[in-house]
């Protein structure tokens, strides 16, 4: 048909029904009126809404997974894809010396959560008009979403640092009016505290709906916030001082965290990272995903469809690939301990340096190596050639984490993308993170003693999780050899040596998983550890041959110069740009 004659037929359609109210009247598919939502039914609904912004993210702006700012800045990935210019602007985040205030990437994240907050606080608004009496989880509800606004806002804090923090009651005129500099910096970390102390005092003690957060999950996220809040930082970016009351909030919560039994660690290290294991017993807060669920393309993982290897069942992209510098972490000493300060002198390349020295079991689970194994699949031998893109310029590795193994039902090309992906959840917040984090507090509040059972538990569980690392006929796939630390016989055990081992099993236990980077600048070393770490990868990959951490400046991204024009320049700029 003519295109100009269908238009005329639907303008005549149009004029004809001029008086046909309920034509001109129905709403676009997914839109509501607003005075349709203000009962118990329009808050679940909202509610809902909230939730989905949980997993609402994509390659362009993954907070699910934090690759990119997590990860590829901390010096424990390359970019990877099709060179610099695929994706370049995570090539410019990776590099720092080209990052820019008015990166579309860095807008489109903060966009993407605030659009969270904003579902939250519609959710939070209605609800606050019912009565319990005729909605009786009003209360629950409320917590739920000021725990999500919370998740939003921590994520906007630990990337941006200047922000302005969106509550329900404030009106649009109210927020177009906010600064992003209004609150100090402990004053905005308090902000995100309040919002989760309500979820504590107000969720459910009991889990109900999977994916939904409850009493004991909100005291693990509240201990999580407390433990960035401890670290003092001044406006330059500095840790200045450790708050020791924080510190004692994070051991009173992490302890009633680990003490209510809900949670434990896996027996082997693998099950974290398989479909087939989502929602067990160490998944503490897990954004849920699905496939096959009715919508256009499920529920799947957008945020990694991108990292995985070119073989033959995946297809693409070769992006998120490990560096040399973090291969080389998982070596050990001949006592199984590992190597603090020499680890990156020997480079484990060949196949026969993964048995000539001996190894952190984690690494066979966290990297694609050549001639290994790939994800547990026997059958599936890592090729350098067959799995990755521009070797030359990102190594031989490939990340495996976030990958599935070809078998599983999880698996999923998204029918608008020619890339794979799959409905595995991606885990907030594991039971690993919550012994860790307790570690963490008692070393920095000078109980190091303390501390070293929790860093010995999870390096045992470590130490164990060789079942799945073979090959075919049996044989390991590296020579493996861990062991706990011993003070007096492998180990020094005082506040020096605990603050390491700390330090090192937070890189070896969560590597690849997105928070590495906001790791180092809570502890106020990221400036020290990336320039040691171009130091040398410098001379190991190319595209790496400008790049340089700025002290003070490049611990968080700039305020999108998008953000600030939007604001009329309320807005201020982080240090340094």
């Amino acid at each position: 048909m003519n295109k100009l004659f269908s238009y005329k037929i639907l303008l005549a359609a149009a004029l004809f029904c001029a008086s046909c109210n309920s034509f001109l009247d129905v709403l676009p598919r997914g839109v509501a009126n607003e005075e349709d939502l203000q009962n118990a039914v329009g808050a679940e609904k909202l509610t809902v809404a909230a939730y989905a912004s949980l997993g609402n993210d994509h390659w362009f702006e993954p907070y699910t997974s934090m690759w990119p700012y997590g990860n590829v800045r901390a010096g424990d990935a390359h970019k990877g894809g099709l060179g610099a210019a695929d994706l370049g602007e995570y090539h410019q985040y990776e590099i720092f010396s080209t990052t820019r205030t008015d990166m579309d990437s860095g807008n489109r994240m903060w966009t993407r959560l605030y659009i969270g907050v904003q579902r939250a606080n519609a959710a939070i608004k209605v609800l606050n008009t019912l009565d319990e009496t005729t909605f009786k989880e009003k209360t629950h509800r409320l917590a739920e979403m000021r725990f999500l606004r919370a998740h939003y806002h921590f994520l906007l804090k630990i990337l941006f640092k200047k922000i302005p923090y969106v509550t329900d009651d404030l009106g649009s005129d109210e927020v177009e009016k906010l600064s992003n500099d209004a609150l100090g910096d402990n004053e905005l970390w308090q902000k995100i505290a309040d919002d989760f102390k309500f979820a504590v005092d107000n969720l459910p003690a009991q889990k109900s709906d999977v994916g939904r957060p409850y009493r004991t999950v909100a005291k693990a996220y509240l201990a999580k916030v407390r433990l960035f809040q401890a670290y003092i930082q001044d406006d330059q970016n500095k840790v200045t001082s450790i708050n020791q009351e924080y510190l004692n909030e994070v051991i009173t919560l992490t302890t009633e965290v680990i003490d209510s039994g809900e949670f434990g660690l896996f027996d082997d290290f693998s099950k974290n990272f398989l479909w087939s294991f989502d929602n067990g017993q160490e998944s503490v807060f897990a954004v849920q995903r699905s496939k096959d669920d009715g919508s256009p393309i499920g529920r799947i993982d957008m945020s990694t469809a991108l990292n995985y290897p070119m073989y033959p069942g995946y297809g693409c992209c070769s992006f998120h690939r490990p560096t040399q510098n973090l291969v080389n972490s998982f070596r050990t000493s001949a006592t199984g301990l590992p190597l603090f300060n020499d680890y990156n002198s020997v480079s484990l390349k060949d196949s026969a340096d993964f048995i000539k020295n001996t190894i952190d079991p984690r690494l066979d689970h966290t990297v694609g190596i050549p001639s290994h194994p790939y994800k547990y699949q026997e059958n599936v031998i890592y090729r350098t050639a067959t799995f990755t893109r521009e070797p030359v310029t990102y190594g031989p590795y490939s990340a495996m984490k976030e990958v599935q193994q070809l078998s599983c039902p999880c698996l999923t090309t998204a029918q608008t993308y020619a890339y794979p992906s799959s409905s595995k959840n991606n885990v907030v917040i594991r039971f690993s993170d919550v012994i860790l984090w307790k570690a963490e507090a008692l070393i920095e509040a000078g109980r190091v003693n303390e501390a070293l059972p929790l860093i010995n538990q999870i390096r045992s569980r470590a130490k164990n999780s060789t079942n799945l690392l073979k090959y075919a006929g049996g044989k390991p796939i590296s020579n493996y050899n861990m062991d706990i630390y011993k003070p007096g016989e492998n180990i020094t055990w005082n506040k020096a040596t605990a603050t390491a081992a700390l330090r090192w099993e937070r890189r070896l236990e969560f590597a690849l998983e997105g928070y590495r980077f906001f790791d180092l600048v809570r502890w106020g070393v990221a400036a020290e550890t990336l320039t040691e770490y171009f130091a040398t990868e410098k001379t190991r990959v190319p595209h790496l041959s400008s790049a340089g951490f700025a002290k003070g400046r490049d611990e968080y991204l700039p305020v999108p110069e998008q953000q600030i024009q939007r604001s009329n320049r309320l807005y201020k700029q982080n240090n340094g740009w």
